[in-house]
């Protein structure tokens, strides 16, 4: 199991399609001390994974310390960062406290197209020289790039460089439009190109060397099924199943691209809104509606619910009308 913790609001950078909307710090931020109880929380719920996100978890000044603490209780500490502020003394210390690997994000090997989309003019640059320190510290790392309709054509050079440069793996996100991204939900792939891409991608993954997880697109499995590709992922989307989040404020959901709140670990232990939130009861009922009810892919992808929940007026039950083959597309 998995949970991503939202360390912080607070960022350097100003993405185009960031759904945590960050930038500067949000009031009634977890402290120290609370951030400590919920890694403890966390640990008794029986989850494996604890992903460091933000916001840009690198701002916070007690980060090796939390690190630490999660290594300690047993969970697997791992990050989502930009990259950017990654020092080298900071790789050693994060290695040293128990990191045990750095989700690090990539749109574009053109550092130009790159830096304007991450809103920062030296950003391509920042984020190599990161890459170099988790090297030095021999801080595994992996490469996220969020696909829209302006790099898509880029895909396959940014998978065969994520391989050059020595990542252990390829996270490759699709765009959800939530937070900054609803301003920019028409760069988004529509659905038959969402899929042809998808179908190539995973053909390629056959040959990369490296593992290359399409993420927020459930239907990967579904391809490789159809493509008779073996990959070492079993479900697709888990939001509520084996996945959930903790917003920098301790409010908990299902996903990142999910709004819908679980509860308020100032409130509840995380152990508790995770066994008992009508919420979590709900989506592992797995009783979802249109054409993901009647889909035998069901178990294998879920749909996103997050996409069900934005093109159905909340409704995170509903089918995902992302995907072409419950659409009935070629």
């Amino acid at each position: 199991m998995i949970v991503s913790w939202m360390t912080t609001n607070k960022c350097n950078l100003t993405c185009k399609h960031c759904y945590q909307d960050a930038g500067e710090n949000k009031s009634a931020e977890l402290t120290t001390d609370e951030a400590l109880k919920l890694i403890d929380e966390i640990a008794k719920a029986g989850f494996k994974i604890m992903i460091f996100s933000g916001g840009e978890p690198m701002t916070r000044p007690d980060i090796v310390e939390l690190v630490a603490h999660a290594r300690e209780r047993g969970l697997r500490p791992v990050f989502g960062t930009n990259g950017t502020l990654i020092t080298h003394d900071l790789a050693f210390m994060l290695k040293e406290a128990g990191a045990m690997a750095m989700g690090i994000s990539v749109d574009s090997i053109d550092p130009a197209r790159h830096n304007d989309f991450r809103g920062l003019p030296n950003a391509f640059e920042l984020t190599l020289m990161g890459i170099e320190n988790c090297k030095a510290a021999g801080l595994p790392f992996q490469i996220h790039t969020t696909i829209m309709d302006w790099n898509q054509n880029e895909i396959f050079d940014i998978m065969d460089w994520v391989k050059e440069i020595g990542a252990v793996n390829h996270q490759i996100f699709f765009l959800i439009p939530v937070g900054r991204g609803k301003e920019i939900e028409g760069h988004a792939l529509r659905v038959a190109e969402y899929e042809g891409l998808l179908r190539k991608i995973m053909e390629k993954s056959r040959t990369l060397g490296i593992p290359v997880k399409p993420t927020c697109a459930p239907q990967f499995l579904r391809i490789a099924d159809q493509l008779d590709i073996k990959t070492r992922y079993s479900r697709g989307c888990l939001a509520g199943l084996d996945y959930c989040i903790v917003s920098p404020i301790g409010k908990v959901r299902p996903c990142a691209y999910m709004m819908e709140e679980a509860g308020d670990v100032h409130d509840t232990p995380f152990d508790e809104i995770w066994a008992n939130a009508e919420i979590f009861k709900q989506l592992r009922t797995k009783a979802y509606k249109g054409a993901c009810s009647k889909c035998k892919f069901n178990d294998r992808c879920g749909g996103c619910r997050a996409r069900a929940a934005y093109y159905h007026d909340g409704d995170f039950m509903q089918e995902d009308s992302y995907c072409a083959y419950g659409r009935g597309l070629k």
